[in-house]
């Protein structure tokens, strides 16, 4: 891959100050080097990107979504997202139902998203295992960033509507954190007769489930808990106390009103979505200043769209009206870029411009947090996957399938 250079642009590195006209330069998919231009060098035969007039960000980071495995207009061919047949999913894995031709990855590009923690769906107490992946490839493999990145588990309304139809466990709150409790008790006792095995050097029946209950209390991953209501809250922070795993709540719609909690515990929130109308009870306190508040509270937050819920183009827009509702700029835009993937644990490879991260670059027609503002040009791993035709006012996703593109 040649190198690239990309010049003369208002550069938004987020990890550091702003540089005016400097330059981001991307050598074999990595970015080699971020500064004014003076002070970067540029290879002799490097491919010359002139960002004249634009803002230069990293890619932004979707941290919570399902594209891919909940795809859109294919009804139900396309619905991958929840195996509601059982309550415990851990050995599920969302990596074995993304379709990369989902038309959701093309949006993501167009807004500036070339990296999503896609994640299964909330109708299980413990849906399954997440992985992060790139917005643009020939399959998942290809795209993958790293795997599993948390198992995902939930709270409230929806795995209690899904069981308690069927009449079975979990129908209540109280079923639902039984069935979690049930499973991470089964997982000590587990991991102690595995443990005991391998000293022992005696067979032993693994557990797929268990298995990956076990990582989560070894705190190796974390414990995604979707989670909108104060009370519901409260029952993810108490089982985290109990068994000690890595908590990061997800959604945290009423987590203004335990902001102060939230934040001693120095527990992050990934919250969101926040362009959807009050479609169930346990969103009724939804309010685009929550992320302010938990913010100020000291909350380290992202924001998401839980895409299909609101279109994962329109992630930027979220935190713009996060802003106009109280939330400091500055955060705004780490909670869409470095912060979702240092919460995730990809801030080594994506988030920010660095040196020696992924060459995940966005060429914004102006500041990405003006509605008005467009990405123009979108490299992913140093290849250039999308462009906006202003004259045509269209845009166009490079084909994966042809590596030539970029």
């Amino acid at each position: 891959m040649v190198d690239t250079a990309i010049t003369n642009g208002y550069i938004v590195p987020v990890a550091g100050d702003p540089i005016d006209g400097g330059t981001v330069l991307i050598s074999d998919g990595r970015i080699a080097a971020v500064g004014p231009a003076a002070e970067v060098t540029v290879p002799e035969g490097a491919r010359t990107v002139d960002a004249s007039g634009n803002w230069v960000l990293p890619g932004f980071v979707e941290a919570h979504g399902h594209l891919g495995v909940h795809e859109e207009a294919e009804g139900w061919a396309g619905q991958d997202t929840n195996e509601m047949t059982d309550p415990n999913g851990a050995r599920m894995r969302a990596l074995d139902a993304i379709n990369p031709a989902d038309t959701g990855f093309a949006d993501a590009l167009a807004g500036g998203v070339t990296s999503s923690v896609i994640k299964p769906g909330s109708g299980n107490p413990i849906g399954g295992q997440t992985v992060a992946v790139k917005c643009w490839g020939r399959s998942v493999d290809d795209m993958l960033i790293r795997e599993p990145v948390s198992v995902k588990s939930a709270l409230g309304e929806n795995p209690k509507r899904v069981y308690g139809d069927k009449k079975q466990l979990p129908s209540t709150r109280q079923g639902v954190a039984a069935v979690i409790r049930d499973a991470f008790t089964r997982a000590q006792d587990y991991r102690a007769k595995r443990d005991h095995a391998l000293a022992e050097g005696t067979p032993f029946e693994r557990d797929p489930s268990l298995e990956v209950l076990v990582r989560v209390l070894d705190r190796e991953i974390p414990w995604c808990q979707h989670t909108h209501r104060a009370d519901d809250i409260a029952t993810a922070m108490r089982l985290a106390d109990e068994f000690g795993y890595r908590l990061v709540i997800n959604h945290g719609t009423e987590g203004h009103l335990l902001a102060d909690e939230i934040a001693r515990r120095e527990i992050p929130v990934i919250t969101g979505p926040l362009f959807t109308t009050r479609v169930k009870v346990e969103v009724r306190n939804r309010t685009l200043a929550n992320p302010g508040i938990m913010a100020r509270a000291g909350v380290k937050l992202a924001i998401t769209t839980d895409h299909p819920v609101v279109p994962v183009n329109f992630l930027v827009h979220q935190a713009t009206l996060c802003v106009k509702e109280g939330l400091d700029r500055e955060t705004a835009l780490r909670s869409i870029t470095v912060n979702p993937a240092e919460i995730m644990g990809l801030d080594d490879r994506v988030g920010s411009l660095r040196p020696g991260l992924d060459a995940d670059v966005v060429i914004w027609s102006g500041d990405p947090l003006d509605v008005m503002s467009r990405a123009l040009r979108v490299f992913v791993s140093g290849r250039e996957v999308y462009r906006y035709d202003t004259a045509t006012r269209q845009g166009t996703v490079a084909d994966p399938y042809y590596r030539d593109a970029g």
